[in-house]
């Protein structure tokens, strides 16, 4: 398993929430054995007690986003590194479960973790798959979706380091937005010229628009 593959780990986790909508799925054992995947046999270590440390990390592990997000790389990997300390992971070279057309085991780099808990085990995982990303693509790859109220984390994996919202789904809202924004200041800006054109008129003594009188 490459090491780039667990960088999903820390946008499945950071993504359980939605600060500005006030939703936070992360509410009990089963959300939080759900974001382990595959590997459940690190998921049937989840207790209850898990659920209050998962959203402590997630806390930490957004705040390393924020921090990419603002332009502050030095914040990023500081935090980012206070993470790696505390949830140390060993590599290791592995063939588990991978074999090529003559049964011969695939060797790819995997990470050993020794966790206390299932919350240490994501936690390592997560901060060196976002470490790897961080240092292998640079930090401004680390960004938060731009589509208002979303905020959603995501790694940009475009050519052109263009990448602005976490979604399809979010891009088109955006650009709809963006649209209908632009026909109301094009529809304002029409209106406001038509008043001043239409003050433009001269007037009669009286104060009404000479376009307004009648002949006689």
């Amino acid at each position: 398993m490459e090491l780039a593959y667990y960088s999903d780990y820390a946008v499945r986790l950071v993504n359980t929430e939605e600060p500005a909508r006030g939703k936070d799925m992360l509410t009990s054992v089963e959300a939080v054995r759900d974001l382990f995947g595959a590997n459940q046999s690190a998921a049937r270590r989840t207790t209850d007690a898990d659920v209050t440390r998962f959203r402590s990390v997630r806390a930490r592990l957004r705040a390393v986003f924020d921090a990419a997000d603002g332009g502050d790389e030095t914040l990023a990997v500081d935090l980012l590194n206070s993470l790696l300390l505390e949830f140390p992971v060993s590599p290791q070279i592995s063939g588990h479960d991978f074999r090529d057309d003559d049964g011969r085991p695939l060797w790819h780099m995997h990470l050993a973790d020794h966790p206390s808990n299932a919350t240490a085990g994501y936690a390592a995982t997560a901060a060196m798959g976002l470490a790897f990303h961080l240092t292998e693509y640079g930090v401004d790859r680390l960004g938060l979706c731009e589509a208002s109220p979303c905020r959603n984390a995501y790694l940009d994996t475009s050519t052109n380091r263009s990448r602005r919202y976490c979604s399809d789904r979010c891009a088109t809202r955006a650009n709809v937005a963006a649209y209908r924004a632009r026909k109301r200041l094009e529809a304002d800006r029409s209106a406001n010229t038509g008043r001043a054109d239409d003050s433009a008129q001269p007037t009669t003594a009286t104060g009404e628009r000479r376009s307004g009188l009648r002949g006689r």
